[in-house]
């Protein structure tokens, strides 16, 4: 696989590029990548170093439209004015402070401003944290001790959907559904059982689950799958029914991805735990949040014993919370929400067109969050060669994600399908 001293042939291009690119070969390990092909010779992988809205450019400058939002980040676009500005005036001010046993300003803000986009009563409480993983995390270990502190320490089943995804860390690749990625780490996390629709929910003792998790209104890394309409709001309806808990995990679906800000919304459901990070930053800082009601978190009062004792060195970091209060002012200021339904009307025509074209086995949407499903071995093809077309995306097995930022046009979304379409036609 070779070791410092490997000779790595590449084409001709900057010297910088080289440099870089000679470096990442020789000492970085990438996520969910095989490493071998990685470091292939005849491999040239793209080192990003720049943005702005919804483009990319690579370090020999070529142009591409973000498609996938930078790995479900971006929302407002690279190098927005506003928040660049938000995150060098908190910079003259710290960069980062304690938040055990002490409080920021912009955590505060972040704190009131997410609650506030939920009825009064609803989740009315925050726990900051720095990932996707670690808000699903503090999810279950909260809601577990929960159990523990209201006489239910019984309760400790965990109930996830088949092929899901909610993250990496230990308790989190518990409840994912995706074999490759979490059979051998299964046995070290809780007791997790699997469904596939809500009838499945009745092989379980409902007396012994702790929480139901899922992904709202679609599931990412199932390839782009839907679930049915009403589905959520029956789930709802069916854990209050039992006692249990719903965890959502809007990593993925939160800040206007599906439509509105969060997929919950779309069918007037509320959980008792809200896990967010991805898009809470703006796609700018790492910063995640797990919000949850008023009874929840009267469980850890009182005794010492009962206090949450969990939590990371940059939880509430002031910088990243600038970056989140920044992204929710332009929701408002640009009018985010209201300008979706037109480019996802658009983006619905568009999908519609590209289902005959040969090659594409289905295509599927919810909100501004599409995945083409292509023949089988299709799929890394079809992105490589979308790169000559000025697509930068990746693909979840066969189907291909296009989920750009919130601030793409209609023409970039043109652009898009313009390009798959030309890629299909070459591979």
């Amino acid at each position: 696989m070779g070791g410092p001293g490997r000779q790595i042939m590449l084409g001709p291009m900057r010297e910088d590029t080289r440099r870089w690119i000679e470096a990442d070969k020789r000492h970085a390990w990438h996520p969910f990548t095989p490493q071998g092909p990685w470091t292939a010779d005849d491999h040239e992988p793209l080192v990003i170093v720049r943005g702005e809205g919804p483009w990319i450019w690579d370090s020999e400058g070529r142009r591409y439209l973000d498609g996938n939002s930078s790995i479900w980040t971006n929302i407002h676009g690279h190098a927005h004015p506003a928040i660049n500005r938000a995150i060098v005036e908190q910079l003259g001010q710290i960069a980062h402070s304690s938040f055990l046993g002490f409080a920021n300003p912009r955590a505060s803000e972040l704190a009131s401003r997410l609650t506030g986009l939920f009825p009064p009563g609803t989740l009315e409480r925050v726990f900051f944290s720095d990932d996707g993983s670690t808000a699903i995390e503090v999810a279950m270990k909260m809601s577990l001790q929960y159990r523990m502190q209201t006489g239910e320490p019984e309760r400790t089943r965990f109930v996830a959907f088949a092929d899901g995804y909610h993250g990496d860390t230990m308790g989190a690749a518990a409840l994912g559904g995706v074999s490759r990625f979490f059979e051998r780490f299964r046995r070290f996390g809780p007791d997790v059982g699997f469904v596939r629709s809500l009838a499945g929910l009745d092989q379980f003792a409902a007396s012994e689950i702790n929480a139901v998790v899922i992904e709202p209104l679609i599931q990412g890394v199932n390839e782009m799958r839907p679930w049915p309409a009403g589905m959520l709001a029956e789930l709802r309806d069916w854990c209050d029914c039992h006692g249990v808990l719903l965890i959502l995990d809007e990593v993925m679906t939160g800040f206007g991805r599906t439509g509105t800000m969060f997929a919950c919304q779309r069918e007037d459901v509320i959980p008792d735990f809200l896990c967010l990070a991805k898009g809470l930053g703006g796609g700018y800082l790492p910063i995640a949040a797990t919000l949850t009601t008023a009874p929840v978190y009267d469980a850890f009062l009182g005794d010492p014993v009962n206090a949450f004792y969990y939590g990371h060195s940059f939880t509430a970091n002031p910088l990243a919370c600038a970056a989140a209060l920044a992204s929710l002012d332009l929701f408002l200021t640009e009018r985010t929400l209201e300008e979706l339904p037109a480019k996802v009307e658009h983006l619905a025509k568009l999908l519609e067109e590209l289902a005959s074209c040969e090659g594409v086995v289905d295509v599927r949407q919810c909100g501004l969050v599409a995945g083409i499903e292509l023949r089988a071995g299709l799929g890394s093809p079809v992105c490589l060669r979308a790169r000559d077309h000025g697509l930068l995306t990746r693909p979840i097995r066969d189907t291909v994600v296009l989920m750009p930022p919130l601030c793409v046009e209609r023409e970039d979304l043109d652009l898009a399908i313009d390009a798959l379409k030309a890629a299909l036609a070459g591979v």
